[in-house]
């Protein structure tokens, strides 16, 4: 009989004794899925008795707890799951994990057995959505049941092992009070956008990875009055509208055959037909940014998206060549055209060195009738100023 001391700690369970335990389990709730758990707990300790192990109960609750996880859960992925205060997580292969808090990126002390025990858990996690994770398919994008994005890419794309990156979002979405709370944006930039948007201007929100463009696009679809409808489009869902008549698309990767795929293109198109009020496109990154800007322009005015963009000016430009990798034969002045007459707010965000993400600038944009864009800046920090000039 095998005896644990009451000070022992919980990373000093014998491997051996774990992953037999873990075996055992995963055969029993293979047969009965059931079984899993509330009985967990009782299970383990009598398997451990089966063992000659006689542990303390704190030990077996840890025990209990991590093999749920680990059946049913993340893995050791899982306790980090269970913070709120963390938005993103980054495992570099089994032993090498970052976090982000507060918008700053800090290592984070969990581990995997092995390269293939990370990989084998990334793939329990998609089997039930019909994805795969293999030499065939090495990259995988994906949506957990509680909203958050998981990506992986293995071996040989990822030189240095598996990795795997899962942003989570808030339970409860940002209010505009709370941007205003926390530096994000001025009271009078609140008001101006809430104005704009109630006033069915088509808006972009421009800015760099991670800056707060989705969570600025949830806050201004909140300013949607109530008696309108939405159709929103998103490559991965991770809007949270909140308001009673919300249609909500995403687009579908082929299948293993390569067919049954849905572009987000495919979708703007098809909303076009679902009589919406207004369109809300989480992300534009193709030739999806043409029907948008024929959206705004024939009916749906009020539309809204986001962009990647290093400023307000570079967002035009690249709607443009987004615009441009349509199958139609159109000029770049015909493009242009269709963007000064679409668009008529840009918000950009930036997050700061400390990780503070904020709204930089808010510009108008028109149409000259040289067929140059003229920005005209209405809201900006004084390094957006200098960098517009």
């Amino acid at each position: 009989m095998q005896r644990l001391d009451t000070d022992f700690k919980t990373d000093m369970i014998p491997a051996d004794i774990k992953e037999t335990i873990r075996g055992r389990l995963l055969r029993e709730f293979s047969v009965a899925p059931e079984r899993r758990t509330p009985d967990l707990h009782d299970r383990v300790e009598e398997l451990l008795l089966d063992e000659g192990c006689l542990w303390p109960r704190r030990m077996i609750d840890t025990l209990s707890r991590e093999l749920a996880d680990d059946l049913f859960g993340l893995g050791p992925i899982e306790a980090l799951m269970r913070d709120p205060s963390i938005s993103e997580i980054m495992l570099n292969g089994p032993d090498n994990a970052f976090v982000e808090r507060d918008g700053r990126i800090q290592s984070a002390s969990i581990t995997l057995e092995s390269e293939a025990r990370l990989i084998e858990l990334v793939r329990r996690i998609i089997s039930p959505l019909n994805l795969r994770l293999d030499d065939t398919s090495p990259m995988v994008d994906a949506r957990l049941p509680d909203g958050s994005r998981l990506n992986a890419v293995i071996p040989p794309l990822c030189l240095n092992g598996p990795a795997v990156t899962i942003r989570r979002f808030r339970k409860r979405p940002f209010t505009v009070e709370e941007l205003v709370d926390s530096g994000t944006m001025t009271e009078e930039t609140a008001r101006f956008l809430e104005q704009a948007v109630a006033h069915r201007a088509n808006i972009l929100v421009s800015g760099g990875t991670s800056s707060g463009k989705t969570t600025l696009l949830n806050v201004l679809s909140s300013f949607i009055p109530r008696g309108e409808r939405l159709v929103t489009i998103e490559d991965a869902a991770e809007l949270q509208i909140e308001h009673p008549h919300v249609i909500s698309l995403e687009s579908r990767p082929p299948n293993i055959e390569g067919r049954g795929e849905v572009t987000v293109r495919d979708l703007v198109r098809n909303a076009l037909r679902m009589r919406p009020d207004r369109i809300i496109v989480g992300e534009v990154r193709g030739p999806e940014a043409l029907d948008m800007l024929q959206a705004m322009n024939t009916g749906h005015p009020g539309s809204l998206s986001t962009a990647h963009a290093n400023s307000p000016r570079d967002l035009l430009y690249r709607v443009e060549t987004m615009a441009l990798m349509s199958e139609l034969n159109l000029s770049q002045d015909a493009v242009r055209r269709q963007v000064g007459s679409a668009i008529d707010l840009l918000v950009h965000t930036e997050r700061t060195p400390s990780g503070r993400r904020i709204v930089s600038n808010v510009v108008t944009v028109a149409c000259t009738d040289k067929g140059e864009y003229e920005l005209e800046s209405m809201f900006a920090t004084n390094k957006a100023r200098s960098r517009e000039r």
